[in-house]
């Protein structure tokens, strides 16, 4: 009985044991579950920050290495400034046309403009008119013209246009040293030629490129002039001034027999003309010509009346006296 009790004993005691033993190692592996779980989260987030720092560290790279780039190739872009020739035309109705030119001087002589060519046709106060020529600064052009179609009178038309020059100049520029160098070089050899031939080639070759030279000149300081100062033609007409304006042109049968009308009066127009000078060439002439015609049948007739020798015996035929 005592060994069957020490059995049980014996029994629940390694059961005990073994119980305890897997609930330590359920214990232990909930206590790893947790934990690794942590040391997971842990080891993520310095994989996920370095995994962000390859991104910056190529776009640092590549903004080194395009700065690097820059500094090596040593090439810089700088803006051009365009060079641009301003245009315009007006025309405005004054109530007084002197004392809108007078104004007109004085609004281009206080925006720093001057006046480039004037012509005035006056008839009387109402029909007088004039063109006047202005150069403006292009700072200052859109005010000038501005203050031109509005403190004169009533603007009736307006044109304007800008024409960019900057490649033209450029290439005037360039061919100009170009031209330059050449003339130095032509030069030089002129200085080291040895014999009259040589020397006339070169002096020849040298007149050329020097004639180059200056028209290249003349060109770059026009369209430096050009660019340096807008032109504004103004018109100034009077209260009762007609002014032409733009012509419209019908369209189809009518615009055809429109179109042949005007040749028409066009061509009569020139054939009398033409006929009213040659009239007084013909008039003049017409006493000149009739003395001749005088002249010849003169002396037609005076050759008809000569008398002519009496007819004789022919040579060879019979004798009238013997029959």
């Amino acid at each position: 009985m005592r060994r069957i009790r020490y059995g049980f004993a014996l029994s629940a005691a390694c059961a005990v044991t073994l119980l305890g033993g897997c609930g330590g190692g359920s214990l232990s592996a909930g206590e790893s579950g947790s934990d690794a779980p942590a040391m997971g989260s842990a080891q993520a987030r310095p994989e996920q920050h370095d995994a962000r720092r390859p991104s910056e560290q190529s776009t640092e790279r590549s903004g080194s290495q395009a700065d690097g780039d820059g500094v090596v190739s040593g090439v810089k872009a700088t803006r051009q400034e365009r060079q641009v020739i301003y245009t315009g035309s007006m025309t405005v109705r004054a109530e007084r046309v002197p004392a809108a030119v007078q104004q007109a001087k004085q609004i281009v002589t206080a925006a720093g403009g001057h006046l480039s060519k004037e012509e005035s046709r006056s008839a009387d106060d109402t029909e007088d008119s004039a063109t006047l020529e202005f150069k403006i600064p292009p700072a200052r052009y859109a005010e000038v013209v501005g203050r031109l179609g509005k403190d004169l009178g009533r603007q009736l038309s307006m044109n304007q246009g800008a024409q960019d020059v900057t490649l033209r100049v450029a290439d005037v520029e360039s061919r100009l040293r170009s031209a330059q160098q050449s003339l130095e070089s032509l030069r030089t050899l002129l200085k080291k030629a040895d014999t009259i031939g040589q020397v006339l080639e070169v002096e020849r070759e040298i007149s050329g490129r020097q004639a180059d030279l200056e028209s290249l000149q003349a060109q770059q300081k026009e369209l430096a002039a050009q660019v340096a100062m807008a032109t504004m033609t103004l018109q100034l007409v009077g209260p009762a001034t007609p002014v032409a304006g733009p012509d419209e042109e019908p369209a189809g049968f009518l615009g055809g027999l429109e179109a042949g009308w005007s040749s028409l009066v066009s061509f009569v127009k020139v054939a009398l003309t033409v006929f009213g000078a040659v009239l007084p060439w013909v008039v003049a002439s017409l006493p000149l010509v009739l003395l001749v015609v005088y002249l010849v049948r003169r002396d037609r007739a005076a050759r008809a009346h000569v008398v002519s020798p009496p007819p004789g015996p022919k040579p060879g035929g019979p004798d009238p006296t013997a029959a």
